[in-house]
């Protein structure tokens, strides 16, 4: 992986992470915060994209599939933290 492709990589964990955070409410978790939550979220996202058959390409692709995975997170975790 070379210095380029990592920096859009954390980019877009930066991106979906704070994204995650103004759509559930929470605001953002920092930049680190927002980092990790998006690059989880990534994972996230494309494990239940592709169970849905759902595919995103691009940076805007990226974007979106980590974005959606990082709301589910912080959804569940939310949810963990009550119980």
């Amino acid at each position: 992986m070379d210095i380029s492709a990592l920096l859009v990589f954390l980019l877009i964990g930066a991106l979906a992470g704070w994204l995650g955070g103004v759509i559930t409410k929470g605001g953002g978790y920092g930049l680190l915060g927002d980092i990790v939550i998006g690059v989880l979220g990534a994972v996230v996202g494309g494990y239940v994209f592709s169970v849905a058959g759902v595919a995103a390409g691009g940076f805007i692709g990226s974007v979106i599939t980590a974005t959606v995975g990082a709301v589910i997170l912080i959804f569940l975790v939310r949810l963990l933290k009550r119980a």
